[in-house]
């Protein structure tokens, strides 16, 4: 086997395993009636407890912080902690495969707060971008619906929100990458602190579907409810997100960044099959304008 077919081969697996997240937290929503901010205080928290030990033992030097480094982690942790709570009520309210393709609306306003925040060049075709990602947004959503607003204006607000904090997340692992700091020791910190504001969220519900107390913070699940969340944190998130890292060790990052766009698909044909969800005909159009921009982007980086 060639490394590029390797790099290939490792990075589908791992995009296999990361597009189950949706379905996993759809399961246990419906299935388990969990609160959705308490699958997402869990999630954090049970891949600190995965990752902590295994980076102990492996690579201890990763667990290393340097203090000037603190205030970096807290704001990425606040800001993965209002992701990963806004996109699970994404999933409860909008489904696993909805949510999921509103994701990738982030290649739009990531070009906007890039050129906001660090000044890249806002040039045609990211302009044609941040165009499409809106529009295949609105669509997928069914933002432009104004009965959506007064039905289920949890679903529309947190679509349209989805792919902005996704985008916050991105510039934060980009500014990561430019610290040189490692991705597995931003995996592990950006977590921890965002299972603490996620707690916060718990704890004081600021947000809907909260634990609402303390007590409450610890799920009545039977054991196969506690199978499923373990399998949700360490599978897709720490295994998915390790394999496609290693991937880039044999394949360009453009090309594992484009392997990254079949994720919406596959999530999709895994919530039809196990959560029985459907995509109307114009959230499938806009789901591909959305990944066209996705395109366009990288295309624009090439």
């Amino acid at each position: 086997m060639s490394l590029l077919t390797k790099g290939y081969f490792i990075a589908i697996i791992g995009i296999i395993l990361w597009s189950t997240t949706g379905v996993f937290i759809g399961y246990l929503i419906t299935h388990y009636k969990m609160p959705a901010l308490l699958v997402a205080f869990w999630r954090d928290l049970l891949v600190c407890v995965a990752l902590a030990p295994a980076l102990f033992l492996t690579r201890r030097s990763l667990l290393h912080v340097h203090a000037s480094q603190i205030g970096f982690y807290i704001l990425f942790g606040l800001t993965l902690a209002l992701f990963n709570s806004i996109w699970v009520l994404s999933v409860k309210t909008n489904g696993a495969a909805v949510a999921t393709v509103l994701g990738y609306s982030s290649a739009g306003f990531t070009a906007i707060l890039a050129w906001w925040l660090f000044k890249e060049k806002l040039g045609l075709p990211k302009m044609v971008a941040i165009i499409l990602s809106l529009s295949g947004c609105v669509m997928v959503s069914n933002a432009y619906n104004q009965e959506m607003w007064k039905l289920n204006p949890l679903g529309a607000s947190t679509g349209l929100l989805t792919g902005l904090l996704f985008a916050g997340y991105n510039l934060f692992c980009k500014e990561a990458a430019r610290r040189k700091i490692n991705p597995w020791t931003t995996l592990l910190y950006s977590f921890a602190f965002g299972s603490i504001f996620i707690m916060i969220f718990n704890l004081f519900p600021i947000l809907p579907d909260a634990a609402g107390s303390f007590k409450a913070l610890l799920p009545k699940l039977p054991v196969n409810g506690w199978f499923v969340l373990m399998v949700l944190s360490f599978v897709p998130t720490v295994l998915g997100f390790g394999l496609y890292n290693t991937s880039m060790k044999y394949l360009p990052a453009s090309i594992a960044s484009l392997l990254a766009t079949s994720e919406p698909i596959m999530t999709a044909v895994e919530a039809y099959i196990f959560l029985d969800e459907r995509m109307t005909m114009i959230q499938i159009v806009g789901g591909l304008i959305i990944l066209s921009a996705v395109f366009v982007v990288q295309l624009e980086k090439e």
